[in-house]
């Protein structure tokens, strides 16, 4: 279990059971880690903040000092961060974007693109020159680069192109660069490569596949002559739900990219976290309904979970969370509560699939009880299943005792 800080408990057990589940996310706490993050990275290393980790106004704002620029992938999301970051640089990212995205984007002044495909390519040189005909658009291919296998041991999610459509085959390497130099597209500019490969890594392995990333990218400008500038590298840095405590070493990592840029000179790294600045941050907040007893375990059914929080579901994996008990039980039926030593804590949809903890050790816990489920700060309420079934939604709650 993972106890929330003093003022975030206190906010839970003010509010009264028609206002759960809900949202609580300490913003003191998310500049903390953002500067913690920000003061790790050497120079030649900016910080993007991919919105789609989280796209909450405050959320936006309170990243604002310690940020390069947002990443956005569709439309929606630029409308969020414009309006909550105005003027700030942008990427805008995503597969399979539309013309109406792309023209938007255009319109509102971003002038950076990760291209995934080569239709994509066409699409955004013919709507570059209709859109923003006094402009130079930067262009960062997606390049989907092989992934060692010895590198997939801790990660969540391979996205190279042995794993996923994403992505420009390295083989089109030569097709996007002739199109992108022969002079065929003036509006655009080849800027550099992104390439977000894996999901979930720590320090070390991932600074294995930034070097992997930037090696290749160096060959592919020395094999065409080209002054390359600028290489992403994507996000996916590790949030572990098994042990919340074990954050990504951005020390060590900072220290790795240091050496990079530095075998390096030419090129300036971007990363482009989104889970990893904003998880900490973040509280789900809900009760339990009841407790039901099985033939081989006790179930708790709590408020919303899955309608709202889809990790658990989506990874399998549980999420950690605590109890704060609550005394009062202002009604006349008896109150339920666990008989045995463990529960498995279910929400309210008909599906075996909603299920936040499993076979977690909490004797006593009762109908009534507030639960809380840490990590709760990315992917939570706009990536799940809000409309189903019309369950309420959530609150949300901005602590921010600093300001």
């Amino acid at each position: 279990m993972t106890t929330p800080p003093l003022a975030v408990r206190d906010r839970i057990l003010t509010l009264p059971p028609t206002e759960l589940p809900a949202y609580v996310y300490d913003l003191a706490a998310l500049r903390a880690h953002a500067a913690f993050v920000r003061d790790a990275l050497p120079e030649r290393v900016e910080l993007y903040y991919a919105a789609e980790a989280n796209r909450e106004p405050e959320i936006l704002t309170a990243l604002g000092p310690y940020v390069d620029g947002y990443k956005v992938s569709s439309d929606s999301e630029l409308s969020y961060v414009t309006r909550a970051a105005p003027d700030r640089p942008l990427a805008f990212g995503g597969t399979d974007k539309t013309p109406t995205e792309l023209a938007a984007a255009l319109e509102r002044g971003v002038t950076r693109f990760h291209v995934e495909s080569e239709y994509e390519l066409y699409m955004l040189a013919g709507l570059a020159q209709r859109h923003a005909p006094d402009s130079k658009v930067a262009v960062l291919p997606r390049f989907n680069l092989p992934v060692a296998d010895g590198l997939l041991a801790g990660s969540d999610l391979a996205t190279d192109r042995r794993r996923t459509r994403s992505g420009l085959d390295p083989a089109q390497a030569e097709t996007i660069i002739g199109l992108l130099t022969d002079g065929s597209y003036p509006a655009l500019e080849l800027r550099g490569v992104y390439a977000h490969l894996v999901d979930g890594l720590h320090a070390p392995e991932h600074l294995a596949v930034a070097a992997a990333i930037v090696d290749w990218t160096s060959e592919l400008a020395a094999r065409h002559g080209l002054h390359l500038t600028e290489v992403n590298i994507g996000g996916g840095m590790a949030v572990d739900y098994d042990d919340p405590e074990r954050r990504f070493d951005w020390k060590a990592y900072g220290e790795g990219l240091a050496q990079l840029t530095s075998v390096h000179p030419e090129l300036t790294l971007r990363i482009e976290p989104g889970r990893a600045l904003t998880a900490y941050c973040g509280w789900y907040a809900s009760e339990v309904l009841d407790v039901e007893h099985g033939p081989s375990e006790d179930f708790a059914v709590v408020r919303g979970t899955a309608v709202h929080l889809s990790t658990p579901a989506t990874k399998k994996r549980d999420q950690p969370w605590s109890v704060l008990e609550v005394e009062l039980w202002p009604y006349l039926w008896p109150r339920p509560a666990v008989r045995r030593e463990r529960v498995t804590l279910t929400g309210q949809l008909s599906t075996p699939k909603d299920v936040l903890v499993r076979h977690a050790r909490a004797p006593g816990l009762r109908a009534g009880d507030r639960v809380v489920f840490s990590l709760a700060g990315a992917y939570t309420a706009p990536a799940s299943q809000q409309e189903f079934l019309r369950y309420p939604q959530p609150g949300f709650h901005f602590l921010d005792p600093g300001v």
